[in-house]
């Protein structure tokens, strides 16, 4: 077996670093040995082992939708709004201005 002496760098996201690592650890994987078969995937594949693809079905935009579905996705939002699962809108912007550094 070779000798493991080269290093990776990444920036990802703190939130979605700590959701893969605890799935990880119940798995008893480290981190470092996923990120290993990931990339031996990708050798073996000669390409990503996953399809890279847009959803199939979902529009990127109101403009693509039908009054239906536009309807039933104005219905999931008023229902989240009842459901207090909303944020003010200044608080978005002010979240995307912060983690884009725009």
């Amino acid at each position: 077996m070779a000798t493991k002496s080269a290093n990776l760098y990444a920036r990802i996201e703190p939130e979605i670093k700590e959701q893969a690592e605890n799935i990880l650890n119940a798995l008893g994987i480290p981190a470092s040995n996923a990120i290993n078969m990931f990339y031996k995937q990708i050798i073996l594949h000669r390409g990503i082992p996953f399809d890279v693809t847009l959803p199939v079905g979902h529009p990127l935009d109101m403009a693509a939708m039908g009054t239906d579905e536009l309807n039933a996705e104005l219905e999931k939002g008023y229902a989240d709004m009842l459901a207090d699962r909303t944020k003010p809108a200044k608080e978005v912007f002010e979240s995307i201005r912060r983690d884009y550094h725009l």
